[in-house]
């Protein structure tokens, strides 16, 4: 390639490079939960709102609060919920106080496939990270909560 010429491109700068090792990361580590939930049946949205709604037992959340909670937003929160909602993984009441706040609740057979879940991903979990030490996945840990602005716990 020529020198000047408009295919060259400036070197990488070592935040763009681990901006994109993120991604791919992050891409990789995606695909292979997407599998495993897959088989159960779930989208990682789906597997997320159930994980929110098991920790605001027993009052629920409101759609709205489920969506802030999201790790991945989604669009599209009032369809996610109608698909879950028909399958009996939760279930969804106005609220007589505010007919304008729709709550929503995990059911016992929501609850049931997630504790199925629940050794499965931490095992995968363990997987993905087995070349890491503790003290190693504590920094890293740290970092990312440092890029994301917040304080490292």
């Amino acid at each position: 390639m020529r020198l000047g010429s408009k295919f060259s491109s400036p070197p990488l700068s070592p935040e763009n490079r681990i901006f994109v090792a993120l991604l791919e990361t992050a891409d990789t580590l995606g695909q292979q939960a997407e599998r495993l939930l897959k088989a159960a049946g779930l989208t990682g949205a789906q597997y997320n709102v159930l994980r929110i709604l098991r920790g605001a037992e027993p009052k629920g959340l409101a759609c709205r609060a489920i969506g802030d909670r999201m790790i991945s937003h989604d669009p599209d929160m009032t369809r996610l919920l109608d698909r879950m909602e028909k399958r009996g993984l939760i279930t969804r009441e106005r609220q007589s106080d505010d007919r304008r706040v729709v709550k929503a609740r995990i059911t016992a057979q929501g609850l049931s496939l997630l504790k199925t879940l629940d050794q499965p991903v931490y095992d995968l979990h363990k997987r993905q990270f087995r070349r890491m030490s503790a003290a190693r996945l504590k920094i890293l840990s740290d970092l990312l909560e440092e890029v994301r602005g917040r304080k490292p716990r």
